[in-house]
């Protein structure tokens, strides 16, 4: 029992990080109808962001604080995600309302690229780091139920408790705030929005500021975990089938999705790997929103594009 919820736990702490960055894909496409195949490059550049800013701020600064280098970094770098997020939908996205998802799809790829050439000029190509304090060390838990307790990864614990958080504040912002109450009518019906007054442009903008928020934390977490390399762009690609499953108009999907496949990813490859030679964790996620896809096209919470047209 002991053993199954160390391989539980260490699933839900996966499924919150790839709910974190397929939230990213699901603001985006909630307010303004565009796949942004981009998320992953701005991961990776919110990645590069802070831990190059980390790096450089103590040398600028002379601050020898590691919390005080990290606040710094992490504000100085969501100051270049919201230049970046509002760069794009204004120079190109804006330009871009109403063409054919085939036109859309070729600017975000487009796009994609361009941010990591922009940030391989800008940070360079070597691999960093990021250290934000979080312990790598295991730690033994609910000892007192199960003999010689449970397993769990401190680091793995606190980068979810991070996902988690980031979650929350962004369900309390869009249940909450007039701007977001805004994004969600924008979301439910762009004329109706538009008709009582509300300003599609800016909102667009909002929405891409809060999606590079959320790519600078996807990408915090990963670096500390990964370190900082381009093929952290890849990223994105884990969450694919979390938006699939929970459904691309979905926050709640979004979240929810992402807690099923980290848990599945790692049942199966605990407990069916041995059965089928190993290797389930790597495309069970697909395999899974594949044939999700030929029961509910929309997923477990989305609404059918057709609709929303």
């Amino acid at each position: 029992m002991a053993f199954f919820l160390e391989t539980l736990l260490g699933g839900l702490m996966a499924g919150m990080l790839y709910s974190l960055v397929a939230l990213g894909f699901v603001l985006i496409f909630k307010a303004s109808g565009v796949f942004n195949f981009a998320q992953g490059a701005m991961v990776l550049f919110g990645a590069l962001s802070m831990a190059r800013f980390s790096e450089w701020i103590p040398q600028w600064t002379g601050v020898d604080s590691l919390l005080m280098a990290n606040v710094l970094a992490f504000a100085m770098a969501a100051v270049v995600m919201f230049v970046v997020a509002w760069a794009v939908e204004y120079l190109v996205l804006r330009h871009l309302v109403n063409q054919e998802g085939a036109t859309l799809l070729m600017a975000t790829l487009g796009i994609a690229y361009f941010l990591e050439g922009l940030g391989q000029t800008l940070f360079g190509s070597s691999i960093y780091k990021i250290d934000i304090g979080m312990p790598k060390d295991p730690v033994f838990i609910l000892e007192g139920l199960f003999e010689g307790g449970v397993l769990v990864n401190k680091e793995d614990l606190y980068a979810a408790l991070i996902a988690a958080a980031m979650v929350t504040l962004l369900t309390v912002f869009f249940q909450k705030t007039s701007t977001g109450r805004a994004l969600r009518a924008v979301a439910d019906d762009h004329q109706a929005a538009q008709s009582i007054g509300i300003p599609l442009n800016r909102i667009w903008v909002i929405v891409w500021c809060v999606a590079g928020v959320v790519a600078l934390v996807a990408g915090m977490i990963w670096g500390s975990k990964l370190g900082v390399q381009f093929s952290l762009a890849s990223v994105a690609l884990r969450a694919l089938p979390v938006v699939i499953l929970g459904g691309l108009t979905s926050v709640p999907g979004a979240i929810i999705g992402g807690l099923i496949i980290g848990v599945g990813e790692k049942l199966s490859e605990v407990y069916l790997g041995s059965y089928v030679g190993g290797g389930i964790e790597i495309w069970f996620a697909y395999v899974l929103a594949l044939g999700f896809l030929l029961i509910r096209p929309q997923g477990l919470f989305g609404e059918k594009i057709i609709d929303r047209v």
